[in-house]
């Protein structure tokens, strides 16, 4: 029997990663009836991997946190025996911003770190945490705060949220620490190798697109800067340059330095979480995908990914995506045969955008023709 495993990202703005592989099984059962369809929904540690997680098993866990800007928002973590997964995007993320509303200088990480301590709570012992999306630059300040640790003024009192409050920051107290991180493993889905500070660092390259002017940035940077001084002084570590510190406006510093976090790309966490390459076991084709296939898949995004373990398992990979910007040339080097766009099927962009469901179907079955031997 022919079977195929679906393992598509989201395409953002759209559909989820499962209602993608929904349709493509749909179209490729309208072909081969009789085929065996295998879905490992995929993210790459951003929006979407509560989601995967959830698919493979997890037990999503609702509760109240802090948003962005101080306001109460819903959120979840996912949990299974002893491992959790969170979210960033879920809670400290752009989307959860009121109205859409940016505060570069105010925006907090605390609501993370309520989703972490829900979790080691719960029994959790070794917690992922994806943090891509994230709408604040507070050095993982409010995040801390969450887990127990107080960032103190000179006067005794805590900072104000948001990473502009770090430049008041004299002291730390880390004698409320929760007390699971000693011996929790912390591992954080990051694709980023940015610094902390400087010109490569979380407020100068990721803060314009949290709503910060040049002015704030500035600011920011020398907020950040005064935050690692004040850490490195009360741990007697500087990690402010280690790869990855300035991811999600500098959550990956404080989960390195105060929480003993570690790194990892997110694909690959993803798919440890989900047992994709178990999945991939005896299938004759794995088809992936995302909103846009371009230039940033290639840089450890899911697809491009999916495509390289299925290269070390000698299985064929097909993509499906909103548009396709990379040439053939580059999708094969990254170990993907053949791409497909609801741009080429769609009579217009609004139609690829509106309905990419029955576009979806229609590729799917094409899939199915060109690949698995089927006939239109």
């Amino acid at each position: 029997m022919t079977r195929v495993l679906l393992a598509p990202d989201k395409f953002k703005g759209t559909l989820t990663a499962e209602q993608v592989a929904a349709h493509v099984a749909a179209g490729l059962r309208s072909v081969l009836p009789g085929i065996e369809v295998l879905v490992v929904p995929v993210a790459d540690g951003g929006d979407g991997t509560l989601a995967a997680a959830v698919s493979a098993g997890f037990t999503q866990v609702e509760l109240t946190a802090t948003g962005p800007t101080g306001e109460p928002v819903q959120a979840a973590y996912g949990i299974r025996g002893t491992e959790a997964v969170v979210e960033l995007a879920e809670v400290s993320g752009l989307a959860q911003l009121p109205d859409g509303q940016l505060a570069a200088l105010t925006a907090t990480s605390r609501g993370t770190g309520e989703l972490i301590a829900g979790a080691l709570d719960a029994g959790a012992r070794r917690v992922v945490v994806g943090i891509g999306g994230s709408a604040c630059t507070d050095g993982g300040a409010g995040l801390l705060e969450a887990l127990g640790a107080r960032v103190l003024t000179a006067a005794g009192e805590p900072v104000s949220p948001g990473g502009a409050g770090l430049a008041d920051a004299a002291s730390l107290d880390l004698s409320g620490l929760h007390p699971a991180l000693t011996e929790a493993d912390i591992v954080v889905a990051c694709d980023v190798d940015n610094p902390l500070t400087g010109p490569q660092g979380a407020a100068a390259v990721y803060g314009p697109q949290k709503g910060a002017s040049p002015q704030d940035v500035s600011s920011l940077d020398a907020a950040l800067a005064h935050f690692a001084d004040v850490v490195a002084e009360a741990t007697g570590q500087d990690r402010r340059d280690e790869p990855g510190a300035g991811a999600a406006g500098g959550v990956g510093f404080g989960l390195v330095s105060l929480a003993g976090a570690r790194m990892q790309p997110g694909a690959e966490l993803v798919f440890e979480l989900t047992g994709l390459a178990d999945a991939m076991a005896d299938v004759d084709l794995v088809v992936t995908g995302e909103g846009s296939l371009d230039e940033q898949t290639l840089n450890g995004k899911a697809p491009a990914a999916v495509a390289a373990l299925a290269r070390q398992l000698g299985v064929r990979v097909v993509a499906v995506a909103g548009r396709v910007l990379l040439s053939a040339a580059q999708a094969e080097a990254a170990g993907i045969t053949t791409s497909y766009a609801l741009l080429d099927v769609a009579s217009s962009a609004e139609e690829a955008m509106t309905t990419p469901g029955p576009l979806l179907e229609q590729i799917g079955a094409q899939i199915a023709v060109d690949h698995l031997g089927g006939t239109a």
